[in-house]
Formats: C-alpha cells, sequence, structure tokens
C-alpha cells in the first residue's frame, strides 16, 4: 500500500506539472503541453482515490476504536459496531480503486480504430462468417453510438465477404475493441450443406489503433507505389466509371491497402494512406513487444492473427472465448451485436493481470 512519502512524491510532481502548464513556453510545444495535461489528470486521479482511501480507512479505525471503548454502553457499542461493518465493507473497493489508478493509462485507449475482417479456412461458409462478424461489430458499435465507415470490401460469391476493412470512430474505441483481433472459429450447419453436417471454419480479425500526426511513422514517397483503379460500390451493385479506387503498395515491407469505398480519389488516397500508417504502426510495435515475452504473456491476447481466440457454437447456441475460458449460451444475441459480457470480462481479466504484474514490481 502506498505510504505517505509516496503521497507526497505525487503532490510535489502534481505542483511541478502545474507550473510547467502554466509557463508561456509549453503552449508553443503541443505535444508536450499535451502529455503533461495526460499526466496532470492521472496525477489527479490518483491522489484524489489516495485521499478516499485514507479517509475511509481512519473513520473505519476511529469506529473501531469507539466499539472497543464502548464497553459500558450498549447503544453507542451497537452504533459503532454497526458504522465499522459498513465502513470496513467499503475499505477494499477503495483500496483496489487506488491500484487501479496507479497503473499508467494507456494512450491508444481513446484512438479511432481500424479493423480487418478477413475469410480464413472454410471456404464460402468462412465468407458468410465473415459477414457475420462485420454485421455483429456493426450493431455493437452502432449501440455505442460510434462511427462505422467501410474502407474496402470484398464481397464473397454466396454473399458475405472475402475480406472487410472499416473504420470505427468514437470515445474509447480501441480500449474496448482491443481484445477482438485473432482467429475466430465458427461450428455451425452451412446452408449449402444437404445432410446436415457440422461444418467448421475460420476468420482473422485485426483491430489497430489509427495512426495520427504524433506517431512518428515515416513514409517515404518512393516506398510506395500507388495503382488506381475503379471502384464498385455498395458490395458491387454498381460500378463507378472512373478510377477512383486507390491500392497502395508499401515496397520495403510487401503491405499492401486499398480504399474504393470513397468517389473522390483524394479521399480514397487519405484513408489508404491512414491504414497504411496504422499497419506499419502495429507491425513496429508487434516487433518491438516480442523481444520482452513477459510482456506478451500477461496480456489478455497478443493480437496475433494466428491466435485462436474465440468459438461461436450454433448447435449449443455457445460462445466461449479461450483466453480466459469465458463461456456464454446466448450466442443468438452475441452474434446480434449483444457483446458487452465479453468485452467486459476481458477487460476486467487483463486489468486485473496489469494489476498483479504492478504489484510485484513488473
Amino acid at each position: 500500500m502506498l505510504d505517505s512519502a509516496y503521497i507526497e512524491k505525487l503532490t510535489v510532481r502534481l505542483h511541478a506539472v502545474e507550473a510547467e502548464l502554466s509557463a508561456p513556453q509549453t503552449a508553443a510545444n503541443q505535444k508536450r503541453y499535451r502529455e503533461l495535461i495526460g499526466e496532470h489528470q492521472q496525477l489527479r486521479i490518483v491522489l484524489d482515490k489516495a485521499a478516499a482511501f485514507l479517509r475511509l480507512q481512519k473513520e473505519r479505525d476511529d469506529a473501531k476504536a469507539l466499539f472497543e471503548q464502548s464497553s459500558g454502553d450498549a447503544e453507542m457499542r451497537e452504533m459503532a459496531r454497526a458504522e465499522f461493518d459498513a465502513l470496513d465493507k467499503k475499505v477494499p473497493e477503495a483500496e483496489r480503486g487506488l491500484m487501479l489508478s496507479l497503473l499508467p493509462p494507456d494512450p491508444d485507449d481513446s484512438r479511432n480504430t481500424i479493423i480487418e475482417v478477413r475469410a480464413g479456412t472454410g471456404g464460402d461458409e468462412a465468407g458468410l462468417f465473415a459477414g457475420d462478424l462485420y454485421r455483429m461489430y456493426t450493431r455493437f458499435c452502432e449501440g455505442r453510438g460510434w462511427k462505422i465507415s467501410v474502407i474496402d470490401a470484398s464481397p464473397s460469391e454466396l454473399g458475405g465477404y472475402k475480406e472487410i476493412v472499416f473504420s470505427v470512430e468514437g470515445e474509447n474505441v480501441y480500449r474496448v475493441l482491443r481484445y477482438e483481433s485473432g482467429g475466430h472459429r465458427v461450428q455451425r450447419i452451412p446452408v449449402t450443406e444437404a445432410n446436415g453436417r457440422i461444418h467448421t471454419s475460420a476468420a482473422t480479425v485485426a483491430v489497430l489503433p489509427e495512426a495520427t500526426e504524433t506517431d512518428e511513422v515515416i513514409i517515404k514517397p518512393e516506398d510506395v507505389r500507388i495503382d488506381l483503379f475503379r471502384a464498385s460500390g455498395a458490395g458491387g451493385q454498381k460500378v463507378n466509371k472512373t478510377e477512383s479506387a486507390v491500392r497502395m503498395t508499401h515496397l520495403p515491407t510487401g503491405i499492401v491497402v486499398q480504399c474504393q469505398d470513397e468517389r473522390s480519389q483524394h479521399r480514397n488516397r487519405d484513408r489508404a494512406m491512414t491504414v497504411l500508417k496504422s499497419r506499419l504502426l502495429d507491425k513496429a510495435r508487434s516487433e518491438e513487444q516480442a523481444k520482452y515475452a513477459d510482456i506478451r504473456k500477461n496480456q489478455v491476447g497478443t493480437g496475433d492473427r494466428n491466435e485462436r481466440i474465440r468459438t461461436y457454437n450454433f448447435p449449443q447456441n455457445r460462445v466461449t472465448d479461450h483466453r480466459i475460458n469465458f463461456t456464454l449460451y446466448n450466442l443468438d444475441r452475441v452474434i446480434e451485436g449483444d457483446l458487452d459480457q465479453l468485452v467486459n470480462a476481458l477487460r476486467e481479466r487483463d486489468v486485473e493481470a496489469k494489476l498483479k504484474k504492478h504489484l510485484q514490481g513488473g
């Protein structure tokens, strides 16, 4: 638990941050200014929670002392006992809130997000499943008031998608959706199956925090090949007569992105570049994390596309997240966008793992 010296250290740092924020030259450096604002908010949260915890702890100790001193007054003793019991229940919750506030905030949490859903093994059924996943995420995001925009889509022959890439804009989008990266598996009777046999198909989901201007992602013009082509719109129902669609190939890495959702070639270029930067940022971070096995071991899901994270079993109306061994028997609701139980369980388990590591001095 925090001692008074540590709290004093945080208080001194808070005053130093406030002094730097008030300096005229700080506002001229927007990156530094945003860093200081974030640190100030975090310090304020920790100190407020520390004060609340210490206050509750003192009130509980006072109630206990009053109880022990009131042996001759039954009514006072009973009141002190009731107050102690009530405060004793609040102290652990306040302590946990304080410890959670010590975890450094992830700057990616508030970023907009790019999601890529690709059909895997399973032929036409995999494409249908990819379409189901896209609809699931769409309904979940719409329920939270987030904005969804399709960047690129390759419809499959029987419906669904071979691949669909879309962006999600809203408050704390990445914090909620980050755990969806990985392999998703479906077990059900395909519409093409005449004998009623259950088939297993798969799709992969990649969730990327959208790159921003503050990210140091350098793309040299000579490293990018840009190809223009005619875009099909609205799932292939109509064809754009001009070459407004854009395909970008990053030559050093071989990463290819394309955007054909917008009628404007300029707009498609901008959106394709955003996706390219986000993929390069994700690649750089993945390579950096790979150097530290203990960091990846303590994550709930590493974002590895090859990691099977979840199974959707339609005959049993069951969905299981294998990373936390969490099972629900309401797949019919989950596939319609009711993901709250899943995402909350994943985030809670991830926070617990990070808190345990923090308390162990990791």
